[in-house]
């Protein structure tokens, strides 16, 4: 009976590790998959920044999948003009 229990004891105990290890795998794999999308904005919209753009049609091709990119973009200048903005948002304040 004792031989059974730290059995039991060693196999919830190898699922914790390898259910941690999952999450880790995917915490991971979430985070690279962001900057991958950060590095494709990059090239993409690289223009507004000084680097090289790709050529129009080529860009006006991959527009569609820079949906979420742009809103991020878009939102960020409207909060660049009132530095403030975002803190009386988070406070409530009118």
């Amino acid at each position: 009976m004792r031989g059974e229990a730290i059995i039991g004891f060693l196999r919830k105990a190898l699922g914790t590790v390898i259910q941690v290890n999952r999450e880790h795998a995917v915490e991971m794999l979430e985070f690279e998959l962001k900057e991958l999308e950060n590095i494709f904005a990059l090239l993409i919209l690289g223009g507004f920044v000084g680097l090289p753009s790709p050529p129009a049609p080529i860009a006006l091709e991959l527009l569609p999948s820079m949906e979420r990119e742009l809103t991020v973009m878009l939102s960020r200048a409207d909060f660049a003009q009132d530095a403030l903005a975002p803190l009386a948002g988070l406070l409530q304040i009118d």
